[in-house]
Parts: structure tokens; sequence; C-alpha cells
């Protein structure tokens, strides 16, 4: 049997770790942190050095035999991120990430050139959000126009890393989804977008080719593998987006399944065997790294607002976690609007965090810091109830990422969700995910096969949903919701 490496670029830090497919255990992992560079007017950038700087930190803290051991190599990485390079490979600017909603203007501009949002929607799937790559590429245009002559190809975070350890241009189909300019029905790039980015320049030169299958795209270079220790020339696959990769490493690869991710940001996704497009926008309209299509909502404030309340309030995660468990459901009426880096969903980019209901009776540490998770929550509940809209159901949620190791969290889904939480005894999701396809390629076998004999739930860790509960939150979540829609115009 064979072992594999995953590789997870993430917000705030990569991920490695080298997967035994013979033993279906991870053999070692590690993290290394990343910093974002956040301003003000809404910028959030990385330098792409930083994260082979990580790449490199986080691989030297891995088992050495461990990874002399690894026949390939999988990436999964944080979507959306503009990297713009020239003809040597150089790095032109500071990454904008899919945190960035400083291209608001951008948006607006790119959405009127092709006539409106149902424009852009008929013609890529998707309309053009804050935080899509295409409103980033315009930016860039107008901003850095000497530069921008410069640019040869367009990569997003992961083709970068793949780019790194193969020298090889490429972009996968479901990463290329949150570009806004693909065209996620077809699965080719949509030239009355790309059209729109700009009139006098052929665009599609400048994006890599792009790939639809599991294969691989190149082996790793001899220089890679002298400074990291693993076998030089073996293979790295295509790899995806986070939120592909994820997709992966729970299990959701066919319908009937949704994932739920509590990680920096919020995300929920089901796969579909046709595509989901959404005529109001809400629902992201994104292909799969299976040959399939996985509508997906994102929020940009998940562990972001809890963290941020819990560190307001000076709880460790003991004590987070022991103040939430003892708050009152519905947290004494105090409701939490996470849009604290503005929101996608909805499109708030100019949002910011809100309470509502405080008073002198509930105005205590437990129902602030419960409201926070509850708020996280309800974000999410709005992505499950438009999948629905849209035909795309489930039983199950999977959870997975930072905030599914707390007990609290994973109830309080179950019952404001109405639905069976699971946890796999697999816990790394992407990173995962992305060892997963490597594997999948490696042995020449469909993805699906290869979740099937690798992933399994966590039975001590899924939860029900409890009926008083369900009732409760229904009627706090639509509390929440005319909360939302009173606040949204003071953020337009």
């Amino acid at each position: 049997m064979s072992t594999t490496l995953g590789i997870d670029l993430g917000t705030q830090h990569l991920k490695a770790l080298v997967y035994d497919a013979g033993t279906r255990r991870i053999l070692s992992s590690a993290m290394s942190p990343l910093e974002i560079d956040q301003r003000q007017d809404g910028s959030a950038e990385q330098q792409a050095q930083w994260w082979i700087d990580a790449l490199h930190d986080a691989l030297s803290q891995l088992d050495k035999q461990s990874v002399r051991s690894v026949s390939a190599i999988g990436v999964s990485g944080q979507q959306h991120g503009f990297v713009p390079i020239d003809k040597s490979g150089a790095v032109l600017a500071p990454v904008k990430l899919w945190c960035d909603t400083s291209t608001e203007n951008e948006c607006d501009q790119l959405t009127e050139a092709m006539g409106g949002v149902d424009s852009c929607i008929k013609s890529a799937g998707n309309p053009i959000l804050p935080g899509y790559t295409a409103s980033k590429v315009l930016w860039f245009k107008q901003t850095h126009p000497k530069l921008y002559e410069q640019m040869d190809c367009v990569l997003l975070p992961h083709d970068y890393l793949n780019y790194y350890l193969t020298g090889e241009h490429c972009m996968e189909a479901g990463d290329a989804s949150g570009t806004g300019f693909l065209d996620v029905r077809e699965r080719r790039w949509s030239s009355e977008m790309l059209k729109a980015l700009d009139p006098e320049r052929d665009l599609s030169a400048s994006l890599p080719p792009l790939r639809t299958d599991n294969e691989f795209i190149g082996e790793l270079r001899a220089e890679v593998a002298a400074a990291t220790g693993l076998p030089a020339g073996i293979p790295v696959s295509t790899g995806g987006g986070d939120n592909m990769m994820g997709a992966i490493g729970t299990g959701n690869v066919a319908a009937g399944r949704m994932t739920v991710s509590l990680g920096t940001s919020g995300t929920v996704y089901a796969y579909s065997d046709t595509p989901v497009v959404d005529p109001q926008g809400e629902i992201a309209a994104f292909c799969s790294s299976t040959g399939g299509w996985l509508p997906l909502l994102c929020t940009m404030n998940c562990t972001v607002t809890t963290e941020l309340v819990r560190g307001l309030l000076g709880a460790d995660i003991e004590a987070f976690e022991t103040l939430v468990a003892g708050a009152p459901r519905g947290a004494g009426g105090i409701l939490t609007l996470p849009f604290f880096n503005g929101e996608r969903t909805p499109n708030l980019p100019r949002g910011k965090g809100c309470l509502v209901g405080i008073d002198a009776n509930n105005a205590s540490r437990d129902n602030l810091l419960r409201s926070a998770m509850e708020g996280a929550t309800f974000a999410l509940r709005f992505g499950i109830d438009r999948l629905a809209d849209l035909g795309v159901t489930a039983d199950e949620i999977v959870l997975t990422g930072g905030g599914a190791n707390s007990a609290t969290w994973r109830q309080l889904i179950a019952d404001v969700c109405d639905r069976r939480v699971t946890v796999l005894e697999q816990s790394e999701g992407a990173a995962l995910g992305a060892a997963l396809q490597a594997l999948a390629a490696l042995d020449k076998q469909p993805v699906e096969a290869i979740v099937g004999e690798h992933l399994s739930a966590a039975a001590e860790l899924g939860c029900e949903p409890e009926k008083s509960a369900v009732e409760l939150y229904s009627d706090v979540y639509r509390s929440y919701q005319s909360s939302v829609d009173a606040i949204t115009p003071l953020y337009q």
C-alpha cells in the first residue's frame, strides 16, 4: 500500500500530514502559523513567500522516516486568492485573499460591464462578489497597470504551491469555480466575463490549463526534494480548493451528505450530480473536484466570531466550553450578528458585527459567549435552508473544522439545523482529502472508492437534535433573520 502527503494551505496556518493507506492512519502531522496583513479598507493579504516558508517549516516538523516514505503529494488551498506571476515565475504583488473585501467597487464595475447580476449568473453561474478572484484582477489592472502588463499567468493559492513543487502551471476546475470567470456548468472559461475584465487583452492566454480529471500534474522538483527530505520525482496530484478537498476528506462525494465546516470561515456544501445555480446568487455554484458539483454557502465569520469574543472576555478554550455549555439556549435573548470582517452571505462587504437584545438582565459573560457561537451557527443555517430551496437536501451533517472539537457546538448544530451530526474518526478535513486524492491517483481508483475504504464515523462524537431545542431555536433563528434584515440597510 501507499503513503501520501496531504498539504492544506489555510488562512491562519499551513498543515501537512503523512497518511499510510496500509494501516489507515496518519503517521505524522504538523502545522505552521501564517500571518495576515489586514487593513481598515477591507484589504486582507499575504505574501506568497510566507506560504513557501510555512511549507518548509511544517515539513521539517514531520517524522523524517515518514517523509522519506511518501509516494505522492496532494495540495489543498484557501480559495479565491489572486497570485499574479511574471514569465520568470516571480509573484508580482501581495496576494489578495478570500476575505479581502476592498474590491467592492471593482465588483460593481464588472457587474455593470456584464449587464447586471443576472447576466453574470447566466454567463458563469455566479454573481461577482467581493472575495472572488475576478474583482482582484480588475483591481490589479487599475491600481498597478505596469505590473499588470508583466502578468504572464494567474494562479490561485493551491496552484502556486503546485507550481513551486513541480514547476507546472495548471488550475483545477473546483478551485477555479471561485474565480468568478469559470462557466461552472460547462467547466470552461467564460469568454464574456474575461472580456468584461479586459476588453483589450485576451486574458485566456494568462490562464493556466484547466484540469478536470483526478490525475498527476507533474513530479517533485529535485531542489524541493533536497530541501525537504521528500523523495525526488514523486508525483503531485491536481489538488484543489480547501472546500473541494474538505468534501473528499469528509466523504461528501455523493448525494445525500452535507458538510459543515467550522473554521475561520464557515461553509456549508453538498455534492450534486448536476449543476446547481442559484438565481439569487446566495449559494455559490461551484464544481467539485470529483466530476460533479458542490453548491456551497460561505460565511466570513465563523470561528472568527467565537475567537474574537472569547479574547475580549478573557476566556481560554476550557473556560469557553464550560461557560457556553452552562448558558441558556438562546443566550438570554442576546443575538450576535457576526459580520466582524464584513460578510459574503448576506452580501455586506462593509458589514460590522452587531449585538441585538442586550440589556441589564442578560449582559453576562456566558450569554455573550453563547450568543457568539449561536450567531455563527445561524449564519450557516441560512445556507442549509437555501440549499433545500434549490433541491439539495441531506438528513446528516458531517462536521469538520476546529469548531467541531466543541461538544456544545456539535449539539448546537444538530439543534439549530434539525439534523443528525456526524464527526469522522479522521478529523483532518482538507489535508486528509488532499492525501486521499493523491492516493486515488496513485492507485488509479475513483476517489469515491478510496473515500469509502478510508473514512469512518466516530460514534461517540455524533449527536441527534433534541426536539425541545429544535423548537426553541426555530423561533430564535427567525428573530436572528429579522435582525439581519433590519441592519442590512446600514451597511449597503
